[in-house]
């Protein structure tokens, strides 16, 4: 079993046991403002997961507490068969490029990425903020399928390769980005997640190959979270929070960075939404 295979059967309240332990301490009132930097290795697609997670929404999501919730779906519901559904889209919203979010351009998005693992044979508009999908065979589980970052929604369809052409409707909109090298994304006023998500007023994301080099980033104040594999080089552990725990870690962050009660645990960076989940005291 990999570390990464370990750390998902963490569960949310083990994972807050395991920061106190550490040492560390969850605040339980997310306070808006700041800059989160983050610091991740080259490989492994760090740097495009956080990045993604902050520009784009998909239609559900899964909450750090593992239940299912509407992202720019307010609502859904099946035929008997659970072929044939219908998604309810959130009205207000807007692409951070102006253009206003309709069942149309979630229909386009999710035929360019082919919908695949979700069996969709068709997606269209039924009016301006209802989409219909058409399944090829019965599944019961599609608006948790559809929460996965293979079912993001982007303006125009398919989302652009490159990070500085990504246009969505998340928290974060793209400032400048140098692909596999750094990422920066200002919050987006007015958004309808504020005051339940997207915390700081910029995220940057920096790409440091070296795992020293990054917990000496972190160590000297010039980022407030790095992806580690363990606490070598960060002096004494109780100055820092460790993520799920200090013998076995993914994230290592600063005092003054605030971390959820309950973390989302498929992925080291807290299911790609780090960017608008934590928060900096």
């Amino acid at each position: 079993m990999t570390r990464i295979d370990r750390r998902a059967l963490f569960t949310s309240g083990a994972a807050a046991a395991l920061l106190a332990a550490a040492g560390g301490s969850v605040d339980a009132a997310p306070k808006a403002g700041g800059v989160l930097r983050l610091a991740v290795p080259r490989e492994g697609g760090m740097l495009e997961q956080a990045a993604r997670g902050a520009i784009f929404d998909t239609l559900t999501e899964i909450a750090p507490d593992g239940l299912l919730r509407g992202e720019l779906a307010t609502g859904w519901q099946s035929a008997p068969d659970a072929r044939t559904w219908t998604f309810d889209l959130r009205e207000g919203v807007a692409f951070h490029d102006g253009t206003p979010l309709t069942a149309e351009e979630a229909a386009v998005s999710l035929q360019a990425v082919g919908v695949a693992g979700a069996d969709v044979r068709a997606a269209a508009a039924l009016g301006r903020h209802q989409l219909l999908l058409e399944l090829a065979r019965p599944n019961p589980h599609l608006p948790y399928l559809l929460a996965s970052s293979n079912f993001l929604i982007a303006s125009g369809g398919a989302c652009p390769e490159a990070l500085s052409e990504a246009v969505g409707t998340g928290c974060y909109r793209v400032e400048r980005a140098q692909e596999g090298r750094h990422f920066r994304a200002s919050k987006v006023a007015d958004h309808y997640k504020a005051g339940s998500a997207g915390w700081a007023d910029a995220v940057e994301i920096i790409v440091i190959p070296d795992a020293v080099v990054r917990a000496e980033a972190l160590r000297d104040g010039f980022v407030d979270v790095a992806a580690l594999p363990e606490p070598r080089g960060l002096l004494k552990r109780g100055e820092f929070l460790y993520h799920p725990s200090s013998s076995d870690m993914a994230l290592a962050a600063r005092r003054d960075v605030g971390i959820p009660r309950k973390v989302g645990q498929l992925t080291p960076l807290d299911d790609g939404r780090i960017a608008e989940r934590w928060w900096r005291v």
